[in-house]
């Protein structure tokens, strides 16, 4: 059961390596650099996030969280009309990219608190899996949290949250309300979330 990553102790080259495509070394000052990771955890790389979404395939952790309450809601974030993927698609409470250096919970405790505001939760690790689109390829570390906390959705980053039934999630499923990732995942881990209640 894969729950972090594993750093090595010796510093990790840049990609893209240099070639005839990327000769020297690229200017990465300025954006975010993600982990670059085998499928056992081991990083081997870093990358500017445009990269690894320019459908360069390389593999890349993310963390999920799934916040339900015991009344068995579902509490899911509307993406901000601001991002450049599904943006209005309503999508995982918390969802967002592991950058280099940090550990997965380091990653989901920031996260949570960047997109909602949320601090104090006690997270139960799910599964990781391997999800990926024509641009994109992401290794999801996915937790849940049992609970009704307050949750201040920050709107550079959410456009709005509620709770959902999972009838009314059903009802959704494959009507381009949810994100593909969402019905994806959420058809996975199921009857993992219903455990917890």
């Amino acid at each position: 059961m894969l729950t972090d990553l594993v750093y090595p102790a010796f510093p990790v080259p840049v990609y893209p390596r240099p070639s005839i495509d990327h000769p020297g070394p690229q200017d990465t000052s300025r954006e975010e650099m993600l982990p670059l990771v085998e499928p056992s955890g081991l990083v081997y790389g870093q990358a500017a996030r445009s990269w690894c979404h320019s459908g360069s395939g390389v593999l890349h952790p993310v963390v999920h969280l799934h916040i339900l309450d015991r009344d068995g809601m579902l509490y899911l974030q509307k993406r901000a009309p601001g991002k450049d993927l599904l943006p209005g698609y309503w999508d995982t409470a918390v969802g967002g990219h592991v950058s280099y250096g940090e550990s997965i919970p380091e990653a989901l405790y920031r996260e949570c608190e960047e997109e909602l505001g949320l601090k104090a939760f006690n997270p139960v690790y799910l599964e990781t899996y391997e999800y990926r689109t024509q641009r994109d390829r992401e290794y999801v570390f996915v937790h849940a949290a049992v609970g009704h906390p307050e949750l201040h959705p920050r709107h550079e980053e959410v456009a709005e949250g509620r709770w959902w039934s999972f009838d009314q999630l059903d009802e959704a499923m494959g009507k381009d309300i949810l994100t593909p990732n969402f019905e994806s995942e959420f058809s996975r881990i199921r009857e993992k979330l219903l455990s917890l209640l």
